[in-house]
């Protein structure tokens, strides 16, 4: 990188893709590039698809603000690409990326580093499901283990549900995570910069915290900083940020836990390209601390040179 200031630089926000995340990832691009411009900043949008380097190459793009969501984009796939071409880029790099897209792998790294998770088995398509093997009983959560959002996922609470629920999960993918249902509060935590901004308690109106819950204003309520005694709530933060860590992610991230009626947390995913919608959750975290949407989306900017040099 040369030593112009960032305003000069011409700033490509990637935003769309073709995963089952894309409108949420126009929303996202949308509200980072008009945060950007707003700022001063030389920022355009860019639409992935197939011509991705032929558009980075074209427009002349310096910088990369990644504002995908789901495969092809928060996998590690763009990641590869950008660093191949030589552009810095946002969030984390190939492999952090990949093990948070990927459930079943990342809840194997959370395991090694010792860090609570719920019980889980990995299915493949090809493997028999006998549900009287299973180290828990009903209800449990059946989910894709490579899509993000809470596409797929159902709560399976008797036997007539576990069919749809393997077929549904198995649409995206040929790997699901069937984990144990945590009855609970559900939790996230937001990091930014190496360090555990705050925590988030999430409410949803519905069974749980599910796609219309996350992307429909007023389908949730959003508690923050999350009503808990304060020494749950330092070790919340401490699990998110080991969490982080444990995957080697960069620049910012949002992990998501579950609290038990016992008061244990346990570790869901981190979400290394977290949403940026009005109603995501890090920027309401990050404004509960004082840091502005606009602050917010050029410190995450300014890590990429950081972590890129």
């Amino acid at each position: 990188m040369t030593d112009m200031p960032l305003t000069a630089k011409k700033i490509g926000v990637l935003m769309g893709g073709v995963s089952a995340e894309r409108e949420i990832s126009l929303k996202t691009g949308e509200a980072v590039l008009n945060a950007l411009k707003r700022s001063g900043y030389r920022a355009i949008a860019i639409d992935v698809g197939p011509d991705l380097p032929f558009r980075l190459r074209d427009e002349g793009v310096e910088l990369a603000f990644i504002a995908l969501h789901g495969r092809y984009g928060e996998d590690g796939t763009v990641q590869g690409l950008l660093e191949m071409m030589g552009i810095p880029y946002t969030g984390s790099g190939i492999l952090a990326s990949a093990l948070g897209m990927d459930k079943i792998a990342s809840r194997k790294m959370f395991l090694y580093c010792e860090i609570p998770v719920p019980e889980f088995v990995a299915l493949r398509r090809r493997d028999r499901f006998d549900i009287d093997r299973l180290p828990f009983g009903f209800p449990f959560v059946v989910k894709p283990s490579r899509e993000g959002s809470s596409v797929g996922i159902s709560i399976v609470r008797r036997a007539g549900e576990v069919g749809p629920a393997l077929e549904g999960a198995f649409d995206f993918g040929p790997n699901i995570l069937i984990e144990k249902y945590i009855q609970g509060k559900e939790v996230q935590v937001g990091i930014l910069e190496e360090r555990a901004l705050g925590a988030i308690e999430i409410r949803p109106k519905g069974a749980f915290y599910d796609y219309t819950a996350k992307y429909t204003p007023g389908m949730s309520e959003h508690l923050f900083p999350a009503p808990l005694p304060d020494s749950l709530y330092r070790q919340i933060l401490d699990w998110g940020l080991k969490a982080h860590q444990a995957l080697e992610c960069r620049g910012y991230s949002r992990v998501d836990l579950m609290v038990d009626g016992a008061g244990d947390p346990y570790v869901l995913e981190v979400n290394t390209l977290p949403g940026m919608t009005e109603t995501s959750l890090l920027p309401e975290i990050a404004r509960g601390t004082g840091i502005g949407f606009e602050e917010l989306v050029e410190r995450i900017l300014k890590s990429a040179i950081s972590c890129s040099l």
